[in-house]
């Protein structure tokens, strides 16, 4: 079959796994092709009018504290920043109501926030500053392990590095410390119930919950994240980062094809040699060709079952999706009226019964019941970029990260759930309804105050992006037994795979779900 285009490497997907790699390998002098299925490039980066005109909405994504602490950026900021990237934040990036309106707000000041945790409960506040103490003692070795590949030279080093310098007690310490759950660090450490709702959501970011194993880690490596960077906002809305890498990328001789559905991989000599698209296209990849989808996607879609050895195939089968997501956008005529008025300056909050509060929900979104309180992410992107509303309005930003792929019931007796187990749009709204009303506790004018609603269940999140199996955001559960050395398989290595001169990047693979673009500069740094 004649080939439509040539080039050297071939990218399936556009999320910014896939715009960061293009972009590095574009300034490098690689002839680059990006593939989007969708009619716009950006994966789960989205902005849209969703609900009135003059409100501009973060549809899926939204915020960057991953992504400028990642390498990628770093390498990439100057350009970014040139072709019309800005961001704006302020120093209350996140914050904690609870049901009866006691609420707490975390700064980006650690001498703050380890006085106001000692005003709530002595010794509170001490201990956080040995939690965070904890990861910037072991900084090197943890934003190390996240930001390269880990069967690497450069990984090795770190690793012996550590052992020499820590010494062999030490370092095997502190990863059987990191091994242990949320719910224990936050349990021994923290008297305040406050405090401990404050961090307990945040695990849920991660794609954990509080009983996992390794989500203290990652709840105080965020904690430290955002005390650093804060909460990180593109102005004008998160589809500029799209827009800037957009630019790289052509103005580097890069292209870029929307409409594009990669249907198979070519295979020739043992080789990826370029892919398919379902409307008879070839193009060839002299290079690699580099796929940001799901293990499913890759070795059952893309792949003939006969060029994928049986145990990768029985892996990928075996590769488990977390929970299902749904995203509120409300636009407000007016700001809200919080009971504390500094909640309207945080950036990204969550409302929640605390730390049993978040088990709860989980659970029962792990048995497939639409959680009774599930917890209430609530972003407030008009804090920082009023200019993402029609004068002196205001955007809320919801998300639920809790609840079922597939449900079978509703933990409150109150919402008949669909025989198939599908999300429908009854279903979806009156569960939108639940949650809103929960907001009208805590914001005194939100009745009458909503101009405009959009909800998004999982299964439209789906339908947004086919990465996001069942609505999940992160592409695949990140469970221990999922993450590191064996995401997304046990079999595989790095980001290559089976097939030489294909890659696999994207959420579904090292380090992990995020605006971070991590993946696609480790792949770009293996190619250029």
């Amino acid at each position: 079959m004649a080939s439509d285009a040539n080039y050297d490497c071939v990218i399936v997907g556009s999320g910014i796994n896939s715009l960061v790699c293009a972009a590095l390998l574009a300034k490098a002098g690689k002839r680059i092709c990006v593939l989007e299925r969708n009619d716009r490039l950006g994966g789960c980066i989205r902005t849209e009018e969703l609900t009135v005109p003059g409100f501009t909405h973060d549809v899926m994504s939204t915020a960057h504290p991953l992504f400028i602490t990642s390498p990628g950026y770093a390498e990439l900021a100057d350009d970014l920043h040139a072709n019309g990237l800005e961001y704006v934040n302020n120093d209350t990036p996140t914050a904690v109501v609870l049901p009866d309106n006691r609420s707490f707000i975390m700064r980006t000041s650690r001498e703050k926030n380890v006085s106001n945790m000692e005003a709530l409960s002595a010794g509170d506040g001490q201990n956080y500053q040995a939690s965070l103490a904890l990861i910037e003692k072991n900084a090197n070795l943890i934003f190390g392990l996240l930001s390269n590949e880990l069967w690497s030279y450069a990984t090795g080093k770190l690793l012996v590095s550590e052992f020499f310098r820590n010494g062999a007690t030490q370092t095997a310490a502190f990863f059987g410390e990191a091994m242990q759950n949320s719910r224990r660090w936050l349990e021994q450490g923290f008297k305040s119930d406050l405090v401990r709702a404050m961090l307990a959501p945040w695990v849920l970011h991660t794609g954990l919950g509080p009983e996992s194993s390794m989500s203290a880690l990652m709840n105080a490596v965020i904690a430290f994240t955002l005390e650093q960077v804060g909460m990180p906002l593109v102005k004008g809305g998160n589809y500029k980062t799209v827009e800037a890498l957009e630019k790289i990328i052509r103005n580097n001789g890069g292209e870029l094809l929307v409409n594009a559905d990669v249907s198979g991989i070519v295979i020739q000599r043992g080789r990826a040699a370029g892919v398919l698209t379902t409307d008879g296209k070839t193009f060839d990849a002299r290079q690699a060709v580099v796929c940001n989808v799901t293990p499913t996607q890759l070795y059952r879609r893309l792949l003939a079952e006969a060029d994928v050895p049986p145990e990768i195939l029985q892996q990928a089968d075996q590769y488990r999706y977390g929970k299902g997501d749904m995203q509120i956008h409300l636009a407000l005529d007016e700001p809200p009226d919080w009971i504390d008025p500094e909640l309207r300056n945080v950036i990204l909050g969550h409302i929640t019964p605390g730390l049993d509060g978040v088990s709860k929900a989980v659970n029962e979104a792990e048995r497939g019941l639409l959680p009774e309180t599930a917890t209430i992410v609530v972003g407030q992107p008009t804090a920082v970029d009023p200019g993402r509303a029609l004068d002196g309005k205001w955007i809320l930003w919801i998300q639920l990260q809790e609840l079922p792929r597939v449900i079978k019931g509703d933990a409150a007796g109150e919402i008949e759930t669909p025989a198939d187990g599908r999300w429908n749009e009854t279903v979806r709204e009156k569960y939108a309804d639940r949650i809103v009303e929960r907001l009208k506790q805590h914001i005194s004018n939100l009745d009458g105050n909503v101009l405009g609603r959009k909800v998004l269940s999982p299964a439209d999140l789906e339908a947004l992006n086919m990465n996001l199996v069942g609505g999940d955001p992160y592409s695949g559960e990140c469970s221990i037994d999922q993450f590191f050395f064996w995401r997304p398989t046990r079999s595989t290595k790095n980001h290559t795979t089976p097939i030489k001169d294909l890659y696999h990047i994207g959420a579904s693979t090292h380090p992990g779900p995020g605006l971070g673009g991590v993946s696609g500069y480790l792949v770009a740094n293996n190619l250029r």
